[in-house]
């Protein structure tokens, strides 16, 4: 005879607690997040780089200077190192995936203005907004990649994650102007239908980002819920490194210097000294700049610090002789030749200033010297751009590359010795 127990007298069942993810689940989402942020990563500095080959239409359609082109790429530079300071340092606390996002909206927003107020003033309005796009970018994308990498491959050295950002970060910067200058070149609505890709683009990254995992967790010593207090990004070198420091700015600012010609004046250089008007050309020039450059450190990743700035330095110098030589003599092969060179030599010389910079501060102002030298990379990206187009005022594009490069190339000649000790 069996007896059954009411419902109530039923021993009660244990509460099913959520299981875990599997180890290689979680190795999986991390790898696919990394894939993910790459991407998004390499098409925002894409958009960045976008209206190289198109500021020459711009030019053509409101008839203004060669000075006016550096002024708008200018904002850019001024953009990205307000925003480098200011909020470039952020993702420490509020979260990679959250800062990576804005970043993304913030250049999105550019777009929009782009096309909404293509004056001017517009153009150099949305350049301020995709600078500080970029300032926010750089250090969070390049930190969240290398932790989803850390986390998909436990264990695995961190060349992938550093080739990953330096492709995204550099040849996203190479693949813009090419994009526009296809696009333009063969498709029509110039100054529409390259500005509406790249918002597709991106605006697919943003949609993806939602499946990448945060990296980021509060410090155990933080309580629950307490933001730490805000303060902008400081600069901090030992005393006794300074000069070493200073010259490596220095050296970073001719780097970053020479990019800003081929973003900006270089399509100027292709029709007015050149006569050759193709933005098919003008992008495949920009991004053979860069992709040499993106090569470059590739390349040089296992040599000495040391190795990485002479040869850099030293292929700066050829390039900028070569394009020089290429504005007086009309030629557009000895530009592409000397872009290239002197992207290469730009990528690896730029590699061994990140080096020497961090092998001369102590790790826990790191961060903070690195943000100095990417302050002067950046004013070097404005400056000298615009003292160039401010010579355009009175004299003609090929003496104004001519004093351009003696310029660069005393610095490098100066800063060489301490570089290289």
């Amino acid at each position: 005879m069996s007896v059954t127990l009411p419902a109530r007298l039923t021993p009660p069942r244990p509460p099913q607690l959520p299981q875990p993810p599997r180890p290689e689940v979680r190795r999986r989402r991390y790898e696919a997040a990394f894939w993910i942020v790459g991407y998004t990563f390499a098409v925002t500095m894409a958009f960045s780089a976008l209206p190289a080959p198109l500021y020459v239409l711009y030019q053509a359609r409101d008839g203004f200077s060669t000075f006016m082109i550096t002024v708008i790429f200018a904002a850019y530079a001024v953009g990205v190192v307000a925003s480098l300071f200011l909020a470039g340092h952020l993702s420490d606390w509020a979260g990679r995936r959250r800062m990576v996002l804005l970043a993304v909206l913030v250049n999105m927003l550019s777009g929009v203005l782009f096309l909404a107020w293509p004056a001017t003033a517009g153009l150099i309005v949305a350049r301020l907004v995709s600078g500080v796009s970029i300032g926010m970018l750089t250090a969070t994308a390049t930190a969240y990649l290398s932790e989803l990498h850390g986390r998909a491959r436990p264990g695995a050295g961190r060349a992938r994650s550093e080739v990953v950002a330096t492709a995204a970060n550099l040849g996203g910067l190479g693949l813009g102007p090419l994009l526009a200058g296809l696009l333009a070149q063969y498709l029509g609505h110039a100054l529409v239908l390259p500005y509406l890709v790249a918002e597709a683009l991106m605006l697919a990254g943003a949609v993806a980002l939602a499946a990448a995992p945060e990296t980021v967790t509060p410090d155990a010593g933080e309580l629950p819920g307490r933001r730490p207090p805000y303060r902008p990004q400081r600069v901090t070198v030992p005393a006794a490194q300074r000069p070493a420091f200073l010259a490596a700015t220095a050296a970073a600012g001719v780097v970053f210097a020479l990019f800003g010609v081929f973003t900006s004046v270089a399509p100027s250089l292709l029709a007015g000294v050149l006569h050759d008007h193709s933005h098919a050309l003008a992008g495949v020039v920009s991004f053979a700049v860069f992709g040499a450059a993106a090569a470059a450190q590739i390349v040089v990743s296992r040599s000495s610090r040391r190795a990485q700035a002479g040869l850099g330095l030293a292929a700066v110098l050829a390039g900028l002789a070569m394009v020089t030589a290429a504005a007086w003599l009309s030629s557009f092969w000895l530009l592409l030749a000397g872009g290239i060179v002197a992207g290469a030599g730009a990528g690896a010389a730029f590699r061994g200033m990140v080096a020497t910079v961090i092998s001369i501060t102590p790790q826990h102002a790191r961060g903070e010297g690195l943000a100095g030298l990417f302050l002067g990379a950046y004013v070097g990206l404005a400056v000298p751009v615009v003292a160039l187009g401010v010579a355009t005022l009175w004299v003609s594009l090929q003496v104004a590359v001519l004093g351009f490069a003696v310029v660069l190339a005393a610095v490098v000649l100066t800063v060489a010795r301490r570089v290289l000790g």
